[in-house]
């Protein structure tokens, strides 16, 4: 049986839940991005506000979901309930979508987008955990790989709606943004009916405090050592906007813009279920590095490319690294983590990855407008590289730690 074959036949074994969380991800990712890839645009052009205001609002909105995170995902280990706390994280981001079209201020608009990111935090680890419960260990790596690939579509599908209901409606922003209100009560309905948490373990240990010392002692050094590479290598993965600053600076109309996110998210999707499989039959520090070696590639393309093709090239590789790391460092986190303090874990683990990415787009930013596009890729290959040497040494200190479980 070829891994083609195979890799179709294994979709079937995949539990209906985790199934339905992907779906979940995908309605809630178009209705997110219908509206996302229009907002600053309309904050600008339609409202009048300044760049820097569209700035301080999309910071402090993404750091807000950085923190939510972390507290969420502990309280889901603390309740034992995590699927609620996803329904509330998704019920927010549902209920806000109307006040994107309704708004005739800043202020309002600001408001939603708060609280549409505190959605995404207090749902974000809750989920993933929920996912590392109800998937077999044998079919862990290609239950997150799915689970992503199906999100990523979302994220693909949603700035190509956009472009297309803008032409339709003759740029009508209104239009547009009611019309992803409809995916976000379906992304919301699907989850309450359609997602079934499983019962708590008969041996749980007994509730302790989230973050107490015993409990963060108890998540163990495995654990540590992966969150520790993950957010150096977070370190190196900047903001994406980035991408689409390189490609207009190599020529590309402003009308074609969006593209770039759809190339990356496009082979992002195609990737991310096959290297979940992969993860399942090989060892899945090994596959890491290959996808850490592809970031170094991406940004050596994207550094030293001097036109449109070059730089199509290191989006897909970017896109394609994206596929090959970010659901494989979840599957370590389920991995390397207590069954009962996986929320936390995940908490701890987005928490971490965002403050990084934070961080290393403030970096990217000041060492682009000093040095330029190149040095600011080849930085990030240099990161890349650090990350990809702690993950050789985390990988040789604990035998076994990228090994899939066997169901």
């Amino acid at each position: 049986m070829t891994f083609l074959s195979s890799t179709l036949s294994g979709l079937r074994q995949i539990p209906t839940g985790i199934w339905a969380l992907g779906c979940v991800s995908l309605l809630m990712d178009v209705s997110s991005e219908l509206i996302h890839a229009l907002l600053p645009v309309y904050l600008v052009s339609v409202l009048g506000v300044s760049m820097v205001t569209v700035g301080i609002i999309e910071g402090v909105a993404e750091a807000t979901a950085s923190i939510v995170k972390i507290f969420s995902g502990a309280l889901s280990d603390w309740l034992g309930r995590r699927k609620l706390l996803a329904v509330i994280g998704y019920g927010l981001a549902a209920v806000t979508k109307p006040v994107f079209p309704l708004a005739a201020t800043v202020g309002w608009l600001t408001a939603a987008r708060f609280v549409d990111r505190i959605g995404k935090g207090i749902r974000g680890a809750p989920r993933d955990a929920l996912v590392a419960d109800i998937a077999p260990a044998h079919l862990r790596g290609a239950s997150f790989g799915l689970r992503q690939s199906l999100d990523t579509v979302g994220a693909f599908l949603g700035p190509f709606l956009a472009i297309a209901l803008m032409w339709l409606t003759a740029n009508n922003f209104q239009a547009v943004f009611w019309v992803a209100v409809l995916p976000a009560f379906l992304a919301l309905g699907l989850l309450v009916f359609a997602v079934h948490e499983p019962p708590p373990a008969s041996d749980r240990p007994k509730r302790r405090l989230p973050f107490s010392k015993a409990e963060l002692k108890r998540l163990g050094a495995p654990f540590w050592l992966v969150v520790a590479v993950a957010t150096v290598f977070s370190l190196a993965r900047f903001s994406e906007a980035f991408l689409i600053l390189r490609a207009q600076g190599t020529g590309l109309p402003v009308v074609l813009i969006p593209m770039v996110l759809m190339l990356m998210n496009l082979v992002y999707a195609l990737s991310a279920y096959p290297a979940g499989v992969l993860s399942d039959r090989y060892d899945r520090v090994t596959l890491l590095l290959i996808g850490f070696g592809l970031l170094i590639a991406a940004d050596l393309v994207l550094g030293l490319a001097d036109g449109l093709t070059g730089v199509a090239f290191g989006v897909a590789l970017w896109g394609l690294h994206l596929g090959l790391t970010q659901g494989l460092l979840a599957t370590l986190i389920a991995d390397s983590a207590p069954p009962d303090l996986r929320g936390t874990a995940f908490g701890i683990f987005h928490f971490a990855g965002g403050l990084a990415v934070l961080t290393a787009s403030v970096l990217a930013g000041a060492l682009w407008d000093v040095s330029g596009p190149r040095a600011t890729f080849l930085a990030g290959a240099g990161l890349t590289a650090a990350a990809l040497v702690g993950l050789g040494y985390v990988g040789w200190r604990i035998p076994g730690l990228g090994t899939s479980p066997k169901g």
